[in-house]
């Protein structure tokens, strides 16, 4: 089995969280990897030898300036009543509402859902803001998102 429930998820609050609870439509859209998946996932995608986004090697894609494009704030959006996404996001990540992304916290924490679920809950997601990136399936565009409320947008190599 590749995924746990979302019940066993040991970060299950954000989504729960009485602020901003997501609905039960979209919880189920949401699919946290194994310890073991994710950490094949990580390594195949993300790093092969760091366990998570501030122990990289100047070897992962992640470390190579050339693989940014941008940066941008995202802190205020997410402080702001508005649910929508820093619009500089929006027009890096042009996908239809059924791709599948992967919001990757570190090596054993990496979850799978929709770009659409991710779209409207990004904040909840954003909860543990320490350096998660974000993959989309068969997709080059990437964001890296920062403590410091910052993201970058760019493209793995």
């Amino acid at each position: 089995m590749s995924y746990t429930t979302l019940d066993e998820y040991q970060r299950k609050w954000i989504f729960t969280h009485q602020s901003m609870p997501l609905p039960a439509e979209d919880l189920e859209k949401i699919k946290p990897m194994t310890q073991a998946r994710a950490a094949q996932f990580w390594k195949e995608n993300v790093s092969p030898q760091s366990p998570d986004s501030e122990r990289l090697s100047t070897q992962d894609w992640p470390s190579k300036a050339s693989n940014w494009k941008d940066e941008i704030k995202w802190m205020s959006c997410w402080d702001s009543d508005e649910p929508e996404l820093p619009e500089g996001i929006l027009e890096h990540i042009d996908w239809q509402d059924d791709v599948t992304v992967y919001f990757c916290y570190e090596k054993y924490n990496v979850l799978e859902t929709k770009w659409s679920v991710f779209k409207k809950h990004w904040k909840n997601f954003l909860f543990y803001d320490d350096g998660p990136i974000l993959l989309g399936r068969r997709r080059t565009e990437t964001l890296w998102f920062s403590t410091k409320g910052t993201v970058k947008l760019g493209n793995r190599t």
